[in-house]
């Protein structure tokens, strides 16, 4: 049974202009962190929301940001000295909070900027000094620009962390205090973060002003499990694994894919045997530089891929409502990847799948995660990619083989002279000395 629709955000109170804005890119009611967040964000009430990622939570701290800054007379007129800041721990994300604000700021007549590291200073610092409202950024080249001169923030009227979790796990955290004793004390915050381990809430407590703790839902392990997100669990052999790959994204009903892999050299490796198939795929991973990663982001944002193949750490930041897959290539390390992992798809309402390929070294960890988590799911059986079992429970047609085509160009995948790169190379039908298929271990005014 599919929930209710949330309020509209006109109906709690967001400016008509910002409204209409929203309106232009088909969004006009709130999910539930938007729902709890707004009238108190609006008010200038310091908060913290706690919610897994694909709940809503852009427009849950952006939307009361850019009304504030458009309409609240507590907040002095723009004048391109940044009045949000949003600081978010990776560059993928942050690109990705940009593109959700940007177009509506533009209506109001606000001008937003990405900040972060990997890029030339020069062309950060031109936008900094041509005027800039809001800045969505990575903490530690904020803290360099700031520490130069290029960047005030001295006029700082909402400040946002998101993902505070993921900053911690980074390392991040001595930037982000940095941050916070250079932005003015008079200011709103809002800190948004998955879990809340004991250095966030000490965070909060030192630089917060009497924060809303607002949870969209329960705060367990087992509660952040989609209840939207089917699970489909079995044993693979990993010389099999591709050929399973391959009818997987023949499903019917598939659409956007994420493939996590656990190394480099297997996300390479996975997304290129792929493209050998003939599927649209692209990868992301370490070893890409940022123009390559970004590239191949926004491919798969755009559909000119609908196959993307991605380390844990390369994902972060990833966040896009219509994955239908998600397919764990090798079992997570942990509960928590693996929550975060299957968090990809099933979001948004949208309802997803996600299939996780267990080693057969691998069942010990699965289980470890089946029981530290409560899904119940116990041993998985022992499919092949022939498996009439594995084609009805992904819904697959019997006809689906092992190629749908010639082969595509992937980019992110290995380059054919890199040296070494061909030993572990598992070839076309997924065979070979590849060996990631198994554990290492086992109303307002206008300017």
């Amino acid at each position: 049974m599919a929930p209710e629709p949330g309020p509209t955000f006109a109906s709690l109170g967001v400016a008509a202009e910002i409204c209409d804005a929203l309106h232009d890119r088909g969004i006009t009611r709130t999910f539930a962190i938007q729902e709890l967040t707004l009238p108190l964000a609006l008010d200038g009430t310091d908060i913290i929301g706690q919610a897994r990622t694909g709940m809503g939570k852009t427009y849950g701290f952006g939307v009361p940001m850019l009304d504030r800054i458009f309409d609240d007379a507590r907040v002095p007129e723009p004048n391109g000295i940044p009045r949000g800041l949003v600081v978010v721990p990776t560059r993928e994300l942050a690109h990705q909070v940009e593109h959700d604000l940007a177009p509506v700021a533009k209506e109001v007549g606000l001008d937003t900027v990405v900040i972060y590291g990997g890029r030339p200073y020069e062309e950060q610092i031109e936008a900094l000094r041509k005027g800039v409202d809001i800045v969505v950024g990575t903490p530690g080249r904020l803290i360099d620009l700031h520490q130069r001169g290029d960047m005030d923030l001295s006029q700082v009227a909402v400040l946002v962390l998101d993902e505070a979790d993921e900053m911690l796990d980074l390392g991040f955290l001595p930037d982000i205090e940095k941050i916070l004793r250079a932005v003015p004390d008079e200011r709103q915050t809002m800190l948004f973060s998955a879990t809340m381990p004991g250095p966030i809430l000490t965070l909060a407590r030192t630089f917060m002003n009497r924060p809303v703790h607002i949870r969209a839902e329960s705060g367990d392990s087992e509660a952040t499990v989609h209840e939207t997100t089917r699970q489909v669990v079995f044993q693979a052999h990993r010389m099999d694994k591709v050929p399973v790959l391959a009818r997987i994204l023949q499903a019917n009903g598939r659409g956007r894919t994420i493939i996590f892999a656990r190394t480099k050299r297997s996300t390479a490796a996975v997304a290129e045997q792929l493209g050998e198939r003939g599927f649209a795929a692209t990868a992301v991973h370490g070893d890409m530089g940022q123009p390559a990663r970004e590239k191949s982001l926004k491919a798969f944002r755009s559909g000119d891929v609908d196959v993307l193949v991605a380390t844990d750490v390369a994902a972060r930041g990833i966040d896009i409502d219509d994955v239908s897959h998600v397919v764990n290539y090798q079992v997570p390390e942990d509960e928590m990847t693996y929550v975060h992992r299957i968090g990809r798809t099933g979001r948004a309402g949208h309802s997803g799948t996600a299939v996780t390929l267990v080693g057969w070294d691998e069942v010990p960890r699965w289980m470890m995660i089946n029981d530290t988590l409560g899904l119940e799911i116990g041993e998985p059986p022992q499919w092949f990619s022939s498996s009439p079992e594995f084609l009805d429970a992904l819904d697959i047609p019997e006809s689906a083989g092992e190629s749908v085509g010639p082969a595509r160009p992937v980019l992110g995948a290995r380059p054919k002279d890199r040296p070494g790169s061909h030993g572990g190379h598992a070839g076309r039908g997924g065979r070979g000395g590849h060996r990631s298929g198994g554990s290492r271990n086992g109303g307002g005014r206008r300017r």
